[in-house]
Formats: structure tokens, sequence, C-alpha cells
């Protein structure tokens, strides 16, 4: 299944959930797209809700089914700690997540494009694989030449608070991953115990 290219308004109204983190798209109209959005009374059936949540976390994070299965299935593997809570973590330390983390980017598509066409670094060399998982400790930085990219500046600059688990330094535009997250300092909004029971179901 190809990654969806179609307005992300539609998607974020269609969850109730601000996919871009203006929340902008609910402000202006707070109901399902289509004629009937804001009458609708269909009735969502236990499948449908774990469907709607896994589907908020894929869009989320701009992945395609194919990625977004294989990262679960890694989460899967990994010892301590929930399934759930392991697969948000994997999503979290993503690069073009972790761009956009440290506000060199307004959007994770955004940040997944300045990843593919190689404008960032980790440790110094250049990474343009947006699914690139980071570790703890990793610098993640700008190439020289695009240091002084409009958009990555307008970002910075924008930016107005970071997660507690990365440090940025401004004056080098770069920053790092000082901790994997904590489940409470991650998306409030989705119910992960959905998203795994969906796939319980389903593989």
């Amino acid at each position: 299944m190809s990654r969806y290219t179609g307005p992300r308004w539609k998607q974020s109204r269609r969850l109730g959930l601000s996919l871009s983190g203006t929340g902008k798209e609910l402000a202006r109209r707070p109901y399902a797209p289509g004629d009937h959005g804001p009458n609708s009374r269909r009735k969502v059936t236990e499948y449908g809700t774990q469907l709607r949540e896994k589907q908020k976390l894929r869009w989320m994070y701009g992945m395609t089914e194919r990625q977004f299965q294989n990262l679960f299935l890694r989460a899967g593997k990994v010892k301590e700690g929930t399934h759930g809570e392991n697969f948000m973590i994997l999503l979290e330390t993503r690069l073009d997540n972790m761009v956009y983390r440290l506000g060199l980017a307004s959007s994770r598509p955004q940040a997944r494009q300045l990843v593919n066409h190689g404008h960032i670094l980790v440790d110094g060399k250049r990474v343009d694989i947006p699914s690139y998982e980071v570790s703890v400790g990793q610098v993640i930085s700008l190439r020289e030449r695009s240091q002084n990219l409009v958009v990555v500046n307008a970002a910075i600059e924008g930016t107005v608070s970071r997660p507690a688990y990365v440090t940025f330094d401004d004056t080098k535009k770069e920053g790092s991953l000082v901790r994997l997250p904590q489940r409470e300092e991650l998306e409030p909004e989705v119910d992960e115990a959905l998203v795994v029971e969906y796939y319980n179901q389903k593989l």
C-alpha cells in the first residue's frame, strides 16, 4: 500500500485528530468530511475502533502499511516493556520524526523531505533514510551547505518547545536524543493497546 498523498486536513477531520499539530483543521470544521459529516450517526464496531486507532498512528508518522506493520513486528521482539509502548518508541526514534522533534522542520512530511534530499547528518555522516533508527547520544545536524535553508530557519524560529528527551543547540543547529521517551511524553490521543489488538487479530 502506497503512502497517502491526499489532503491531510481531511484525514485529520476523519480521525478527529490534528495530524499537522496545529489544530487548525479541527478548529475550522470539527467534524468528519462529507455531506453528512456533522450529523453522521454511523455506529462504529470494535474492529472499526481498532482500525481507526491504527490509522491515527500510521498517518501521524506518514508511513506505508508495510513499513508500519514491519515496525510493529519488530517491537514485539523487544524483551523489556510492553509491545504497544515499544512500538511507540520505535516510531518516535525514526530519523524523520527526530528532525521534526528537534525543530529543524515544521512538520513530519517536511522533515522526511529534508532527510530524503540529503540535508541531514547523523554523527557527521549523511543519512538519507527517513526510517533510520536514531540511538541515544547520536547527534543530528545539517550539512554545511544546508545551514541557511529558509524552511529550516523558519522552523527553528517557530519552535516554541521541544520534548525533554532531546537537546538542541540553536547556534550549531544540531541536537541529540538524550534518552528514550517515556509513554506519557508521547501522543496522548492514541491508544496503542487498540493498535496491538488490531494486529493480533490480523497477523
